[in-house]
């Protein structure tokens, strides 16, 4: 059995939550941004499906990835030298969040449901959550969204219409907020995809730990700015990430 929570946000202890499925500790509560706070602060973030309550999760191993650790294979690294894609930071957020929503396949579903949708939506207006855009020819194509506290960066869902869209904006995140001196990038689940990219699983208690002292240092919460993605250069001379 799991808790159901209601009142103020207040979490059980992460070693509550289950072995199978793995990681859920809670139910109840709300998508509010001081719920939301609470909870990442704490290495859990909400993951349900409509229909359902709100599901909060922790699970254990936990897929992070260090900014300065991100693997860039040689296919990609041409990719970004080109130049194929225009990168943009919090342009249009919601509009990427509703592209991540979209099904992967036809009669797919999603668990980005319209209450999360318009809780991140908030989070992003009060400098909280961020997107990282791809555009060509002036249209979207691909990119990610996630939620910034302090030096930790927790990743929710990422989209791509083209080929290597979503890896640039992966890149191009690393890159920035290894300008910032962020500490991490919270992968959450386990891919191989992202596996391939340089993360690599450490255990929860080790990740709790670390949001303790990433969580309470940084930037102070608000739009990225475009220069900061501007001034990322891919050419031969610049360091782009360890060889693939």
């Amino acid at each position: 059995m799991i808790p159901w929570l209601s009142g103020k946000p207040a979490f059980p202890p992460l070693t509550r939550a289950l072995a199978e499925p793995n990681g859920l500790l809670a139910a109840g509560g709300e998508l509010t941004p001081d719920w939301l706070c609470a909870a990442y602060e704490r290495g859990i973030f909400p993951w349900f499906s409509a229909g359902e309550p709100i599901l909060w999760w922790s699970p254990d191993p936990r897929l992070i990835l260090v900014p300065g650790d991100i693997r860039i294979r040689r296919s990609l690294r041409k990719v970004l030298r080109q130049g194929r894609f225009e990168v943009r930071v919090d342009s249009v957020f919601a509009r990427v969040v509703s592209e991540c929503a979209a099904p992967r396949e036809p009669g797919g579903g999603t668990w980005i449901t319209t209450d999360i949708r318009n809780a991140y939506i908030r989070m992003h207006e009060l400098g909280f959550a961020h997107s990282v855009e791809c555009w060509r020819e002036g249209n979207l194509v691909g990119g990610l969204y996630g939620m910034a506290l302090g030096r930790a960066f927790f990743g929710e869902s990422m989209f791509s219409r083209e080929t290597d869209a979503s890896k640039v904006a992966l890149a191009h995140l690393a890159r920035l907020l290894e300008a910032l001196d962020f500490a991490v990038i919270d992968c959450q689940m386990t891919t191989p995809h992202l596996l391939s990219m340089g993360a690599r699983e450490i255990a929860r208690s080790d990740f709790a730990a670390g949001l303790e002292s990433w969580t309470r240092s940084g930037p102070q919460p608000g739009r990225w700015q475009q220069a900061l993605i501007d001034d990322i250069h891919w050419g031969s001379s610049a360091a782009t990430g360890k060889q693939a």
